[in-house]
């Protein structure tokens, strides 16, 4: 998919957040890839760990934009995923009003926004893929389906050109089952106060 063909975006600043060791630097960088290098967009991207290297909060920040970026750090964020409690109370002060946020259900009990879309993504990759550190995976599908902030195909693209040799099916299975849990989960109302979906209605 070239620009042309590309849906008008604007400007969009996703942060990626939750602890080291989940992956989310690695799905920064796939995002990042999939707008730039497949979808024809402007990107710019920026990482950061907490004081421990594993375990500590960690964020991706990645900006994807139709024109060119002259401001390349998140100010306003419009996009925002959380792995952890500790992820999303540290990086959701500077939410814009309406912001899309998505959370793992069980492991973020206290979303920032109450429009906050709870999804198990670790559950899933534990219990449909019995792989449960490819929940950065699940949790990409679920966050292109619901923002159409990337071309499915240029995501899958990126995706499998960064994954280990080997791993490209199991990571192909996880971005497709985040998509059709996204898609499923959207059959409500995303307007309202969301309740929680559990690994087992997936």
């Amino acid at each position: 998919m070239n620009q042309k063909e590309s849906p008008s975006l604007g400007r969009v600043e996703v942060r990626l957040a939750g602890s080291g060791g989940q992956g989310l630097l690695l799905a920064g960088l796939v995002l990042a890839e999939a707008a730039g290098l497949h979808d024809g967009r402007e990107v710019a991207m920026v990482q950061s760990y907490g004081p421990e290297a594993r375990g500590g909060a960690s964020k991706a920040e990645v900006i994807i934009s139709d024109a060119a970026i002259d401001y390349p750090l998140c100010s306003r964020v419009d996009l925002f995923l959380a792995l952890t409690q500790e992820a999303a109370d540290a990086y959701s002060w500077d939410l814009k009003p309406g912001a899309w946020t998505l959370v793992d259900s069980d492991l973020v009990k206290h979303p920032p926004t109450s429009r906050a879309l709870r999804l198990p993504f670790t559950a899933v990759a534990r219990e449909k893929l019995k792989k449960p550190m490819v929940a950065n995976v699940v949790a990409l599908g679920a966050l292109a389906e619901v923002t159409g902030v990337v071309s499915r195909r240029g995501l899958e693209k990126a995706l499998l050109a960064r994954v280990p040799p080997g791993t490209e099916p199991l990571n192909k299975k996880a971005l497709s089952l985040g998509a059709r849990m996204a898609r499923e989960y959207l059959g409500q109302d995303a307007s309202q106060p969301q309740p929680e979906a559990h690994s087992e209605d997936i």
